[in-house]
């Protein structure tokens, strides 16, 4: 591990000031220690975050929820309102990672967490995301977990997160502090494919930190849940993983709103899906067409072809759980 120095905020202001002065955030440290350990990461400051302000679960007008950054993933996922309101929410923290990493890692830094690719965490390798310009030894290496969705000649590494894909099912915001004050970031445009950059996985500037993410309020009644599939049962990340929330009334599916996990760069909207269930009623036909769109542009590699099918298995499979069919 390079040396480093190390501060504890005690306040926003002063955590923004030293965050613009280059020091690299760090609250429950689960994934940034990590790769410190392995050399992959480098700062030369942290600054420790977590006692700041931030983790609270509010309620929004309308039945929305407001997530604080430092809200950790076994308080999240075991929150109340989060799920009675968002199950979907609940069920994709508790797929993830271990019981003690929840406990650590908080909700801001879940989103933020660099890829699982092997590539990328072995120095040795050529990586465009650690080292720009080095080449992409995925691409023509063992590539049986990278993504079929959202890649490039530059990456192709997967996005690890299970619950920033029920993030960008429900179409939540991501809620900032910075110099230009406090924006809000549509979570769609917060993590960034890879296209010829893939060293600039997000929006996130010097200096600005992550405050909440918000989960907008949506028609009810809503129903929403998660399903992983992956090689084992514990600890593993996902080969595919569907996040989907249905609002149905008087038999019709008025809302559709469904993401993936596992294939894409970034969790993949399956807009395609999305269309072709609204309006329709409810029926195990209908979840076999709006799935067989799942896979709608994918460009699989040598090693994980398997995945476009899968991803189509998992998306009908878990159109019916919700839908009231299995």
């Amino acid at each position: 591990m390079h040396p480093f120095s190390y501060t504890k905020a005690s306040d926003l202001e002063g955590a923004l000031a030293a965050g613009r002065r280059g020091g690299r955030y760090i609250a429950g440290g689960t994934t940034l220690v990590d790769l410190m350990r392995e050399s992959v990461e480098r700062p030369g400051a942290l600054v420790d975050i977590s006692a700041l302000p931030l983790g609270e679960i509010t309620a929004t007008a309308g039945g929305g929820l407001r997530i604080g950054a430092l809200v950790s993933m076994a308080e999240a996922a075991a929150d109340p309102k989060v799920r009675a309101t968002f199950p979907v929410v609940s069920q994709a923290l508790e797929l993830s990672a271990s019981a003690q990493l929840r406990n650590m890692a908080t909700i801001g830094g879940n989103i933020m967490q660099r890829t699982r690719c092997a590539y990328f965490r072995d120095v040795t390798a050529p990586c465009n995301k650690r080292e720009p310009g080095s080449g992409c030894a995925a691409l023509e290496g063992f590539n049986r977990a990278h993504a079929i969705l959202g890649g490039s000649d530059q990456c192709v590494a997967t996005h690890p997160s299970d619950v920033a894909v029920a993030f960008a099912a429900l179409e939540a915001s991501v809620h900032l502090r910075g110099p230009d004050g406090e924006p809000s970031v549509a979570f769609a445009d917060f993590l960034l494919r890879p296209g010829g950059t893939p060293d600039r996985e997000h929006g996130l500037r010097p200096g600005e930190l992550i405050t909440a993410v918000e989960l907008p309020a949506l028609p009810r009644p809503l129903r929403s849940g998660y399903l992983k599939v992956r090689d084992r049962q514990s600890y593993e990340f996902a080969l595919t993983s569907a996040a989907v929330a249905l609002h149905i009334k008087g038999g019709v599916i008025r809302e559709a709103k469904v993401a993936a996990g596992g294939v894409g760069t970034v969790p993949w909207k399956l807009s395609a899906v999305e269309r072709h269930l609204i309006g329709e009623r409810p029926s195990e036909a209908l979840w076999a067409e709006a799935a067989e769109r799942a896979a709608d542009g994918a460009r699989p590699l040598e090693h994980n072809r398997f995945k476009a099918e899968l991803l189509k298995r998992t998306v009908e499979r878990q159109l019916r759980i919700v839908g009231g069919s299995e």
